[in-house]
């Protein structure tokens, strides 16, 4: 197995679904490439869009753990900010 196959499989919690850091790090890191002109507004945000998508649909799940959801609402919120940020 490649570096990164076991990098992605150490990203995934016990129960096959990536942590709440998971998300976050990576709005961080659009933030980033949007502050660092890195990257196309319109890129950045259809990953946006899709992140907040993808955690809107965990966060609705009623079968997921109250602590993974409230870690799961952080970096949903951090992502709507930037949504809207971007949308400016």
């Amino acid at each position: 197995m490649t570096n990164e196959g076991k990098k992605a499989e150490e990203e995934l919690g016990s129960d096959g679904l990536p942590g709440h850091d998971y998300f976050l790090d990576a709005v961080k890191h659009i933030d980033e490439a949007v502050a660092n002109n890195s990257i196309a507004a319109g890129a950045a945000k259809g990953l946006i869009y899709s992140l907040v998508e993808t955690l809107g649909t965990m966060v609705g799940d009623p079968d997921l753990p109250a602590h993974l959801k409230s870690g799961y609402m952080g970096a949903l919120d951090l992502a709507v900010d930037l949504e809207s940020k971007l949308s400016k």
